[in-house]
């Protein structure tokens, strides 16, 4: 074998074994997401189960807006619906109607004093809070992990392993319209 054929050689088995690491980082950063998601979408089954609890518990003071125990009802659904389809655009869309919805539950329900004493309500409100900023903190973790394998999947000479075992572009979770109304969320918790 001559110089130049080991040399060949020397380069393919760089490459391939340059192509493998490339190729596993990329599946962990690919199963990182799903980890990330799994955690949200356990928070998000945590609150779902939360919300009728509290919706009953408006309820049963008769003169409690309808319209916004609806609005969040709706808003719910919509959050289920697009978590069990995994469409992360589509569920920041619905937690952001979620959010607004429980802004105004929580702004109206400072009008129903016996409401705001109810203990049941109280410790409804507290374990909501909790899961909201639980999912917040697995939201910016699914983000960070998102942006890391978009990125990594962009850069040469990764992006050739990238296309060629199909690796795509992941959304983000963005609750658009309702980063104002969480703002609003946590001051309403808050007092």
């Amino acid at each position: 074998m001559s110089v130049s054929a080991i040399v060949l050689l020397g380069i393919l088995a760089i490459a391939l074994l340059y192509g493998i690491v490339v190729y596993n980082n990329l599946v962990r950063l690919k199963h990182n997401i799903a980890k990330a998601w799994a955690n949200i979408d356990v928070l998000l089954k945590q609150r779902h189960d939360e919300l009728p609890k509290l919706v009953e518990v408006c309820r049963q003071y008769k003169q409690f807006e309808e319209s916004t125990l609806t609005r969040v009802i709706e808003a719910r659904a919509r959050v289920a619906d697009a978590r069990s389809q995994h469409d992360v655009p589509a569920l920041g869309q619905a937690e952001g109607m979620l959010r607004v919805g429980l802004g105004q539950l929580f702004a109206v329900a400072e009008a129903y004093p016996e409401l705001k004493a109810n203990e049941h309500f109280m410790q409804l409100q507290t374990r909501i809070t909790s899961l909201e900023n639980g999912i917040a903190d697995r939201r910016e973790w699914f983000n960070e992990s998102t942006n890391v394998h978009n990125i990594r999947i962009e850069q040469f000479p990764d992006l050739i392993v990238a296309r060629l075992f199909q690796f795509t572009e992941q959304p983000l979770l963005e609750f658009s319209t309702a980063e104002k109304a969480d703002v609003d969320l946590k001051a309403l918790f808050s007092a």
